[in-house]
């Protein structure tokens, strides 16, 4: 059955991670060829986006960006500077409606066939065409989502998707192809995902697959859409989950909710334990803590590789008329020295104010390597 949608044209400009706190340490171009997304999560922070995110929370209406590709394309042919795809924040790419439109793999073709690196994030089943593409592009990558590793768990916390099964299919294509490959227990949800026997199942089933890194977070509820959430737990998991998360909930930063911080730290040092013994590198997504009135991110505590994904992926220059690798790491929130010439990327002193970067960053950098400013 092929979801509601509208098709739509698109002039949105490439942009970077937003500014303010972030724990993303490496630079990406956020993409998103879909607005909603049919495996409907119920936990899903997207909902409480504004603007056309709205339409889709309520009238359960996809939008297709019909133009994406086109539009990306002349946009990426000005650029001399790059950095890896991120495909995508806020949606699922290889949903239904991509096996009518294509704009995710034709946009990963657009990347490989620039050099571009490129990454996706998953809880459906891949492509093989997917993986035939990256697999030519050595910093381009997969992360493979799974919260439980039990089935029938799973299509409680989500209306599709691909079965556990699956996805763990996902990990091992990815990784005999020799993909680098991740995956996001993200979120764990109190009581329902939290046990410590599930997560060390999880992550020697993804490491035996093939994974060689894991992401985790703990389930952040936004506070437009709290009602909402709080009604499908108890609905679905028991009046008495519904309560005990309700107490657990009580720090807030800015617009949303978190779990307690010694509840959230206890499960995370669990985490980490885990992924040492099972010699795979760990970090979080996106959590934080306030300490003597500023937010403090977390990876700093708990994180054990260079970049939050696991992966170094450099900084790209075009030359040539090709997208050619920069002998970093890629960790812009880390660096302090910018020896790729454009210092203002080096965040690594910015005392979690940070700054993000749009196209006409992009378009402002070209003038300055046109300058022979850099490198």
């Amino acid at each position: 059955m092929i979801p509601k949608h509208i098709r739509v044209e698109s002039n949105k400009k490439i942009h970077n991670w937003y500014p303010g706190k972030r724990e993303c340490t490496s630079e990406r171009m956020l993409l998103n060829p879909y607005i909603g997304c049919e495996v409907e999560c119920f936990f899903c922070y997207a909902l409480s986006y504004p603007g056309i995110f709205q339409k889709f929370r309520k009238d359960k209406i996809i939008f297709v960006y019909e133009n994406f590709v086109e539009n990306v394309k002349n946009q990426i042919d000005r650029l001399n500077v790059a950095f890896c795809g991120y495909l995508s924040p806020v949606t699922e790419p290889f949903q239904t409606l991509e096996n009518i439109y294509h704009l995710s793999e034709k946009t990963i073709e657009l990347f490989v066939e620039n050099n571009i690196p490129i990454e996706f994030i998953t809880k459906s089943i891949i492509p093989d065409s997917i993986i035939e593409k990256i697999k030519h592009q050595k910093h381009s990558f997969g992360q493979i989502s799974i919260l439980t590793p039990f089935e029938e768990k799973r299509k409680l916390l989500m209306k599709k998707g691909a079965e556990t099964k699956e996805l763990f299919k996902n990990i091992k294509k990815l990784s005999q192809n020799g993909i680098f490959t991740v995956c996001r227990i993200d979120p764990i949800i109190p009581f329902i995902t939290d046990s410590e026997k599930e997560i060390q199942i999880l992550i020697k089933m993804a490491v035996e697959n093939g994974a060689k890194h894991i992401i985790a977070s703990v389930m952040d509820i936004p506070q437009s859409i709290k009602k909402d959430i709080l009604n499908y737990i108890k609905k679905t998991f028991g009046t008495e989950i519904g309560r005990k998360i309700e107490q657990l909930y009580k720090e807030k930063i800015g617009s949303w909710f978190h779990a307690d911080i010694e509840y959230r730290k206890r499960v995370f040092s669990f985490l980490r334990e885990m992924c040492d013994k099972n010699n795979v590198s760990f970090s979080l997504c996106m959590e934080y803590e306030i300490k003597n009135g500023k937010i403090i991110g977390l990876n700093r505590e708990f994180m054990s590789s260079s970049n939050c994904e696991g992966i170094d992926i450099p900084i790209y220059f075009r030359k040539n008329n090709k997208f050619l690798p920069f002998d970093c790491k890629g960790d812009c929130l880390k660096c302090k020295k910018a020896k790729c010439g454009i210092y203002e990327l080096a965040q690594g002193n910015k005392n979690e104010d940070y700054r993000g970067w749009d196209y006409y960053d992009y378009l402002r950098w070209n003038k300055i390597i046109e300058r022979g400013e850099l490198l």
